[in-house]
């Protein structure tokens, strides 16, 4: 049994599971989404807004995918093979291996050396800048989205 004490836990499974499966359903539901915007009917009716909301959804998904993929490379190790990981990947001169945690923001696995450093195994490195970069995307894309439908809603209350 591990508890909250123990130095060689990694991502806890209770958790990292339903993540899988609810960012798996909410990128899928992302992706039908957006791939009906491609309809003819949607392009239409096709504003400035519409477009930022929809490129904003896209960079949501993109971000969720990438961090699951992150995620599967956790799932399909079993304890030993990361300890075995960062027994591997131990810096030079680092001594002894005293712990190991899983964080999932950012997403990593750290494992722990007795002089109080610290490194991320198994976790590609790219993962989190990129999925930090995305979300930023997002965001600035949202705001985009809502200022101009905040525009829209101004000039037709005008002219009204």
């Amino acid at each position: 049994m591990i508890t909250a004490s123990d130095p060689w836990q990694g991502h806890n499974f209770a958790a990292l599971f339903p993540i899988l499966i609810a960012g798996a359903v909410t990128v899928l539901s992302l992706t039908v989404y957006l791939c009906t915007r491609f309809t003819r009917q949607a392009r239409r009716r096709y504003t400035p807004f519409a477009v930022w909301r929809d490129v904003s959804l896209a960079t949501t998904a993109v971000a969720l995918a990438l961090y699951l993929w992150g995620c599967l490379h956790v799932l399909f190790l079993e304890d030993q093979e990361q300890a075995e990981e960062c027994e591997r990947q131990r810096p030079e001169g680092t001594p002894t291996l005293v712990g190991r945690r899983g964080d999932f923001i950012p997403l990593r696995l750290v494992c722990e050396a007795s002089d109080g450093r610290d490194y991320s195994v198994i976790i590609p490195d790219y993962i989190n800048p990129t999925v930090a970069v995305l979300l930023l995307l997002t965001l600035a894309c949202a705001l985009t989205s809502a200022l101009l439908h905040q525009g829209q809603l101004t000039t037709t209350r005008k002219k009204g």
